[in-house]
């Protein structure tokens, strides 16, 4: 990553780059993301009603210091629907609508439902790698007292319905008082780059990574799907 990121540095505008993007501009085919709202939305609250839905830090380890060292008596939850060219099976059969939309959009690399518990914030932290960029659909947001995350410098609030696609390397942090759950669909796609670092940029992202990190949390994702998953 740190060879990627000093490559890739050289095209996105190092430090001049951009914190938040154009989303039509930059991923016209989201579009569709956003004209399929209900439908994701009443896929998210079908995975809600057979699945309990697990910790980021059960999912991945690695982000434990913002998901679990704090405030551990509250959660920030995700559901895997998709890593590195591969759909678990539970979301092909709890979220078969948004799974099936997803087929169709270039370039993505992760996506995943993020679920905040009431009252539960994230600290200030930065993403590993410039990669790829984050985009957010507000799926669930409380009208009363709604989360709000600090871009750098910039403050957003989340609305139903509306999207943000942002440079998750620059420093965020997620500010929530609301008393009701946040969720929002994240979808991580490959940043757009020339030809030759985007062919680097896909090798480190789908292969390198997906050797030494994403398989396991894979073959994690299966097993707590298994054991997580609501009898009647």
């Amino acid at each position: 990553m740190k060879i990627g990121n000093a490559i890739i540095s050289q095209y996105d505008g190092g430090l001049n780059r951009p914190v938040i993007l154009d989303v039509k501009r930059t991923f016209p085919e989201l579009s569709i993301v956003e004209e399929n709202f209900y439908s994701i939305k009443a896929e998210y609250e079908n995975v809600n009603e057979h699945f309990e839905i697990p910790a980021y830090h059960e999912v991945e380890q690695r982000v434990y210091a913002i998901s679990g060292s704090i405030e551990q008596n509250l959660k920030w939850k995700v559901f895997l629907l998709y890593y590195s060219g591969e759909t678990p099976d539970l979301a092909k059969e709890l979220c078969p609508k948004t799974c099936a939309l997803l087929e169709g959009i270039p370039n993505i690399y992760k996506v995943f439902f993020s679920v905040l518990e009431p009252g539960k914030s994230i600290p200030a932290h930065r993403g590993p790698y410039r990669g790829y960029l984050r985009y957010h659909l507000g799926i669930k947001v409380p009208k009363g007292s709604p989360p709000s995350i600090r871009l750098k410098d910039q403050m957003y609030h989340w609305k139903e319905k509306e999207s943000l696609l942002f440079d998750d390397t620059w420093e965020h942090e997620v500010i929530n008082k609301s008393k009701e759950e946040r969720v929002v669909l994240i979808i991580d796609l490959l940043r757009p780059l020339p030809f030759l670092p985007n062919q680097l940029n896909r090798f480190i992202a789908n292969f390198l990574l997906k050797t030494v990190r994403i398989k396991k949390v894979l073959k994690d994702v299966t097993k707590l799907n298994r054991s997580r998953k609501k009898t009647k």
